[in-house]
This record gives structure tokens, sequence and C-alpha cells, in this order.
């Protein structure tokens, strides 16, 4: 019964990073938005649409690799979690950093759902967080993120989705 019980845990929790129920799926605001608009800062915010899918894949490489490198070493905060830029230099550097996103969260997947991986059990990283708090701390950025990407996205199209 207990290992079901961790199967199930492992597999919800692999549902909510793939979105689409409580959680928007990230996969259709990037279909949706115009490459055109990805440096746009709308109504006065801080960031673009750009610079916050930058952010949330930066993150989510940081939190991937401290969960697995035991000779993981932290990025410098906030610089080399934000682009330098507004927007991406090319289409094929925006089409990257998707590709690098989604291949990245198939790696924590897969480590979610890896049995040998204990739950409770310490990351490579450090002794000092376990496994599950980096998997929920992905699903709750990476979600949080997306909220602000549906933001923008609608702000860039005058309110409407």
């Amino acid at each position: 019964m207990e290992v079901n019980s961790h199967r199930i845990k492992r597999e919800q929790i692999v549902q909510q990073l793939e979105g689409g129920q409580a959680f928007l799926k990230i996969e259709d605001l990037l279909e949706e938005v115009d490459f055109e608009d990805l440096g746009k800062r709308p109504a006065g915010l801080p960031y673009s649409f750009y610079e916050q899918f930058f952010h949330i894949r930066v993150a989510q490489f940081d939190l991937l690799d401290y969960s697995r490198n035991k000779y993981y070493e932290s990025k410098e905060w906030p610089e080399e979690y934000w682009p330098l830029e507004a927007e991406p230099e090319s289409e094929e550097e925006w089409e990257q950093l998707k590709e690098s996103f989604f291949k990245e969260r198939n790696e924590m997947m897969n480590l979610i759902l890896d049995e040998s991986n204990g739950l409770n059990a310490p990351v490579a990283g450090s002794e000092d967080h376990s496994f599950l708090r980096e998997a929920l701390l992905v699903l709750q950025h990476n979600s949080y993120h997306t909220g602000q990407l549906a933001i923008i996205f609608r702000l860039l199209n005058g309110g409407e989705e």
C-alpha cells in the first residue's frame, strides 16, 4: 500500500508540473504569443514575456541541477537568473530557450517518477533539503510565473485572451 501511495504522489506532482488541471499549461501561452511581442513590457511592467520565461527556465534548471548534482554551485542572485535583454536576439534563440525548458522539465519529471529517488531523501546538492521540497519548488515557481506570463499575454492583447 505504501509503495502505491508514493507512486500516486509522484504522478500527481508530475501532472501538476505539466499543467492543465489547477494550473494553466505554459505550452498554451507559448503557442499564442507573437514573436514580435516577446520584448514588450506592457502597462509599465518591469519585465517582458521573454524575460519572465527566461527566468522560469533558468530557475527550473537551477533546481534540477541542485537536485541531481553533488557538485552544484549556486548562481548569483539576481544577475544570473534574468536575461540581459528584454527580448531574444532571434527566433532561433527563442526556440532553443523553449526547447531547453521542456527538455529540463521532462528531466525533472523523470527524476520525480524515479522511485529510486526518495521523496524525503536529501538532494545531491545539499543535505539540508529534500527532493520533495525541490520538486514542489519547481512546481510552485513555474506556476507562479506562468500566471505572470498569462497577465503579460492578456495585456499585450488588449486584455483579451
